[in-house]
């Protein structure tokens, strides 16, 4: 298996293991490779650390033989990307494996399928980040870049990583936003309003194929929201995410961004 080896920008404000490591460091990235090298650095909260690293050292059994990662995982897909997809953070034994977003385990399997039927991914299956998968028109990434306990990040996490996430916005710009799950969906809505977007106030509810326009004032700038019910196995193996489901969503994200 090969991980991705991202080095990180040459001059970094703060520590890496410092609480306002992401908050001093991602305003500063210039582009994505700079963001996403800072953020493979960044050791800003302990229990996700110690997590990360014990699952790595322990591993599953199907896994045994393998290098972990065992670090952040960036965002991953088109850099000129005009849909955005946002999910919660990576899987223990899939991102935090192969240090790729979505790669490894069951829900970036269906996930990546999808994406290929519908013309977004050059192949449908994810397996490790030397595999040759290329995103076309789409960009992968998460509220939280760590590994958590039980797949919860702690509302403390996911502020502390939110610098990373909003410098990603800025720097890809898109049109739409895709976003896998009420966390994701809550984490972006709080990101955009931090800034300047009009969020509406109580803030549009989550749901599978909702949809909201957001405008940014000043600016000229707008950008949609699409819900989508996470593709965890939870979720698709009871049916309640079916793959016509998210191909559909994948199609309205597409129309939208066109």
């Amino acid at each position: 298996m090969t991980v991705p080896d991202l080095p990180a920008p040459p001059d970094l404000p703060a520590p890496p293991d410092d609480p306002g490591f992401p908050a001093a460091t991602a305003p500063g990235a210039r582009d994505l490779a700079e963001l996403d090298g800072a953020v493979v650095e960044c050791r800003a909260c302990p229990r996700l650390v110690a997590w990360r690293e014990h699952v790595a050292t322990v591993k599953r059994a199907a896994y045994r033989d393998q290098e972990y990662w065992a670090r952040p995982a960036p965002g991953f897909g088109d850099p000129d990307a005009a849909v955005l997809v946002v999910g919660l953070a990576p899987a223990a034994h899939g991102a935090n494996r192969t240090g790729r977003m979505f790669t490894g385990d069951r829900s970036g399997d269906f996930l990546f399928a999808a994406m290929h039927r519908v013309g977004m991914a050059s192949q449908p299956t994810s397996v490790h980040a030397g595999d040759g998968l290329t995103l076309t028109g789409v960009r992968i990434t998460a509220p939280v870049h760590c590994a958590p306990p039980d797949n919860k990040p702690l509302p403390e996490e996911r502020r502390r990583c939110g610098p990373w996430l909003a410098r990603e916005l800025e720097i890809v710009r898109p049109r739409v936003a895709l976003v896998l799950g009420a966390f994701g969906w809550d984490a972006l809505l709080r990101t955009l309003g931090e800034q300047g977007w009009a969020v509406p106030r109580p803030r549009p509810r989550f749901g599978h194929g909702a949809e909201v326009v957001l405008d940014r004032p000043g600016t000229g700038e707008r950008l949609t929201l699409l819900g989508c019910f996470h593709v965890s196995q939870q979720n698709t193996f009871t049916g309640r995410l079916t793959e016509d489901m998210l191909d559909a969503v994948l199609l309205r994200a597409r129309a939208l961004a066109a």
